[in-house]
């Protein structure tokens, strides 16, 4: 099942700079997919689209066959709750405790709370941070904090995870423990579409890869591809 389709998208911003340009590509239900190029090649700004903190200039973006043009006001709030999402910068609240951080999307959704401190707990375990749940943000380290990002992200138990350079001040093999998480959603039927620069691990993990150059669609290497290489 077609989960995410990008439709003759473009993106130009206000100033005139052009970030996507007439790109058109699907994902499937169950795949995860690397998107690579040059730092300002639109990696990020193909993830926002999804996540509908940026809106096309031209074409559309679709999720589960339903035009993410017409989602507005409220629904939007209703298409995240589908998504993991997990930001370069982070996102975190400083001020907040680990468990806080990883807990408030759920919140949001109206989860249960005995539910959402079993699935939590869950994630920070599998993140290697369950001892860290009290603590403030603001005290972690860089990585600690991609962490809990990665974190909030799978307890949500999203259709569809978003990741911008997940791993980008992680440690080579925390990094592969990670990627390794990930795969495991694919198994349980998640898309997971990956913004990453880092070609060693894109190449080691040999999943499908879309390469953009200044907001074009250059290339879509299939995982058959890097098996070969």
């Amino acid at each position: 099942m077609t989960l995410l389709r990008f439709d003759g998208v473009s993106k130009k911003y206000p100033g005139g700079h052009q970030a996507l340009d007439d790109l058109s590509f699907s994902v499937e239900a169950g795949e995860m997919v690397f998107i690579t190029g040059h730092s300002g090649a639109g990696k990020s700004t193909l993830l926002k689209l999804a996540h509908l903190s940026e809106r096309p200039s031209q074409g559309a973006v679709w999720f589960q066959e339903k035009n993410l043009n017409s989602v507005r006001g409220g629904k939007v709030a209703l298409h995240r709750r589908a998504l993991g999402v997990v930001h370069q910068d982070h996102c975190l609240l400083l001020d907040k405790n680990v468990f806080d951080n990883v807990a408030l999307p759920l919140l949001i959704a109206g989860i249960d709370p005995k539910q959402i401190k079993q699935r939590v707990h869950q994630a920070l375990q599998r993140l290697g941070l369950d001892s860290r749940a009290q603590d403030i943000s603001a005290e972690l380290s860089t990585g600690e904090q991609q962490r809990v990002a990665i974190a909030r992200a799978i307890a949500a138990q999203p259709i569809l995870l978003l990741a911008d350079e997940p791993t980008g001040n992680l440690d080579p093999s925390l990094a592969a423990d990670i990627m390794q998480m990930l795969v495991g959603l694919t198994e349980q039927g998640a898309a997971v579409v990956i913004a990453s620069h880092d070609l060693a691990l894109v190449k080691r993990m040999k999943k499908r890869v879309l390469v953009i150059d200044k907001g074009r669609l250059m290339d879509d290497i299939s995982p058959e591809e890097l098996a070969d290489e």
